[in-house]
């Protein structure tokens, strides 16, 4: 996306995301963080949990992508920010769960700059808010 093209208000093409028990492994992996609560049924509940649930910085990467998918490049997110308001409860089957994200331009900065605010829900419920993103365009 070209900055001179981009216009307030505009909407990003929303993004549809399945996360499933497999990538929680993978990102548990990558990341380090291997707390049981990503993986094990038991312990999600004894800590009062609804079930095992998505990684926070797993759900806000995945959020991030429909910023740079826009943008035509993994990295023009300068800033990034969220609010982690409900998990992502992900089941133990072939479907996972589904985050659903959208985005709105709202305000162009100096610099090829900016500032996209998102939406994210799985299972109508805004598991991030506060979701805002600034991404420099060519």
């Amino acid at each position: 996306m070209r900055y001179d093209e981009v216009e307030i208000g505009a909407e990003l093409p929303a993004g549809s995301f399945r996360l499933r028990r497999a990538d929680l492994v993978r990102y548990a992996g990558t990341s380090g963080d291997f707390n049981p609560i990503h993986w094990n049924e038991k312990v999600a509940a004894e800590v009062g949990l609804p079930g095992v649930i998505a990684h926070g910085m797993l759900t806000m990467a995945t959020a991030g992508r429909v910023v740079t998918d826009w943008a035509g490049d993994p990295g023009a997110i300068c800033e990034y920010g969220v609010k982690f308001s409900s998990p992502v409860v992900v089941p133990n089957d072939d479907t996972g769960a589904l985050v659903e994200v959208r985005g709105t331009v709202e305000k162009k900065l100096d610099g090829n700059r900016v500032v996209v605010n998102l939406v994210v829900r799985c299972d109508g419920n805004k598991v991030l808010m506060a979701a805002r993103a600034t991404a420099r365009l060519a």
